[in-house]
């Protein structure tokens, strides 16, 4: 048996956003919302789900922030997309239910998805105000434009 002491310390590298990134992608969903019509709530969080920044358009839904911001805690600590939980916790699904968990954050609407570079997952973007639908667009457009600025 290895005892603790025995054990090389081994530290973890963790990537994450910072700030002008997320400015990047606050950028991208914001010009696609606002080519769509639709103001909206746009929340950045680190890989840990995290906020990081945060814009609600002029005319985004109030209720929206909330909604927002635990769309993307839930895309970047779960590393998944919100609509995926929305196809799986329907009932007699593999994770029904699982919208009750961690205090009622986990989302499983569309409009929340992780932001992945180099297979790490270093963000989350969240989306609120439109259908589904059209926050998912957005939220990707937002990923779209980060990636596509970044090189």
């Amino acid at each position: 048996m290895t005892k603790p002491s025995d054990r090389e310390s081994t530290m973890l590298t963790i990537r994450r956003i910072d700030r002008n990134d997320a400015r990047l992608l606050i950028e991208g969903a914001s010009t696609r919302a606002a080519e769509i019509g639709v103001p909206m709530c746009i929340a950045i969080t680190d890989e840990s789900g995290n906020l990081v920044a945060f814009e609600r358009m002029d005319g985004g839904k109030i209720t929206s922030i909330t909604i927002a911001i635990d769309k993307a805690f839930t895309a970047a600590a779960a590393k998944k997309a919100t609509h995926d939980y929305g196809t799986t916790s329907q009932p007699g699904g593999p994770t029904h239910g699982i919208n009750s968990a961690v205090h009622g954050r986990l989302m499983v609407v569309g409009g929340g998805l992780p932001v992945i570079v180099d297979g790490d997952v270093v963000a989350g973007i969240g989306i609120s105000s439109g259908t589904p639908a059209q926050d998912q667009e957005c939220a990707q457009a937002g990923i779209d434009h980060f990636l596509a600025k970044r090189g």
